[in-house]
């Protein structure tokens, strides 16, 4: 999928990362990179049919988990 090419490619720190690859990885290019900070939900199934999904998003999410994008900075803009 074009967003695992974008973990991975943050993950190897390769100098080009993929983010046009999809139209969500390319508005998602700010929250990835710079002061953004990233929270990562999985959805699961409880039923046995759908048990392969289940694995393969928390393997998905395992992989994005181990993924350092940088120490997220706080703006605080003060009135004067």
């Amino acid at each position: 999928s074009s967003l695992g090419d974008v973990f991975n490619a943050l993950a190897s720190g390769t100098p080009h990362v993929p983010y046009r690859n999809s139209k969500l990885t390319h508005l998602l290019q700010d929250c990835f990179s710079g002061d953004g900070k990233t929270l990562m939900m999985v959805n699961l199934s409880p039923t046995a049919e759908s048990c392969h999904e289940s694995l393969c998003s928390l393997q998905f999410a395992q992989r994005v988990n181990s993924i350092e994008l940088g120490k997220a900075v706080r703006h605080v803009l003060t009135e004067r």
